[in-house]
């Protein structure tokens, strides 16, 4: 996530080595340029821990819904299509957050106890500014274990992520969501091709590669993967192209052909017209935006 936030490191670890438990800490400023937040196949958490500020989301080209968040205050994000975000401090010019990630495994154990179905048919609610002392109250022991000096105990932290996951899956899962996902592709197929999709941005679009990639025919691949996602296959390649020509254009000066090129466009003209579908404003407006 770390590559898609302009934020800067927090003071703790941004790595803890504690199988399926990763957190990261980030300290923001305020953004009024949008940016696209991809799609993650682990549940996240983001508790914010010091400062205020007004944050917006929307799902790219829809309204945007703001929040007003205070530390303590928690996110929690499942969303299997890219998203986008903006923010505006308050009362200060920064404030931080901290991101935990749950491994698969761990949502798993917590799913086939809790509910006695298999982890990968179940999702979570978005949730968006909200406020839980029972969620506050286990990560806040987790974030000091993973942010101390000595080396996390392991028994330690398992047991608290254990904790978290089983309260998520009881309090937030999306029983609806969970029975129309239940025939989508699979989590851990999923996110193989969306890091293959990534490393070939620059590529030609290969329905046929990204179905041998998840073991599937090309009719049940794109049946699936737009049944976990909500888009085909390549209307999400294509998501993922525009998310890395916005990235490169707010944050290089490189030209807006050699960008192009750099997410598979040869002609000008082309990465344009699709820039501007897309996006909504040609290359050039956005970069001066």
């Amino acid at each position: 996530m770390g590559r898609y936030l302009p934020a800067e490191p927090g003071d703790g670890p941004m790595q803890a080595p504690v199988q399926d438990v990763l957190m990261q800490r980030f300290t923001h400023h305020t953004v009024t340029e949008p940016i696209t937040v991809p799609a993650v196949v682990e549940p996240l958490l983001v508790l914010v821990v010091a400062g205020a500020a007004t944050v917006e989301e929307r799902l790219p080209g829809g309204a945007w819904e703001a929040a007003q968040v205070k530390a303590g205050d928690f996110y929690l994000t499942h969303s299997s299509v890219p998203y986008e975000m903006r923010w505006q401090t308050l009362h200060g010019d920064s404030f931080e957050v901290v991101h935990l990630y749950l491994g698969l495994p761990l949502i798993e154990e917590a799913v086939q106890e809790v509910l006695g179905k298999p982890g990968d048919a179940v999702r979570f609610r978005d949730v968006s500014g909200a406020r839980d002392e029972r969620v506050r109250c286990l990560l806040d022991p987790l974030c000091d274990e993973l942010s101390a000096r000595h080396p996390p105990s392991q028994l330690y932290v398992r047991g608290l992520a254990q904790a978290l996951a089983v309260y998520l899956v009881r309090t937030y899962a999306d029983a609806l969501d969970s029975g129309r996902r239940s025939n989508a592709l699979q989590a851990y197929k999923l996110r193989q091709v969306i890091d293959v999709m990534n490393a070939r941005l620059g590529e030609a679009f290969s329905l046929p590669q990204l179905a041998q990639v998840a073991g599937l025919s090309v009719y049940h691949f794109s049946r699936l993967f737009k049944r976990a996602t909500g888009l085909s296959p390549s209307q999400y390649f294509i998501r993922l192209r525009m998310a890395r020509a916005r990235q490169l254009l707010t944050e290089t000066p490189r030209s807006i052909i050699d960008i192009g090129l750099e997410v598979g466009y040869s002609s000008p003209s082309h990465f344009s017209q699709v820039f501007r579908r897309e996006v909504g404003v040609a290359p050039s407006a956005y970069r001066q935006a």
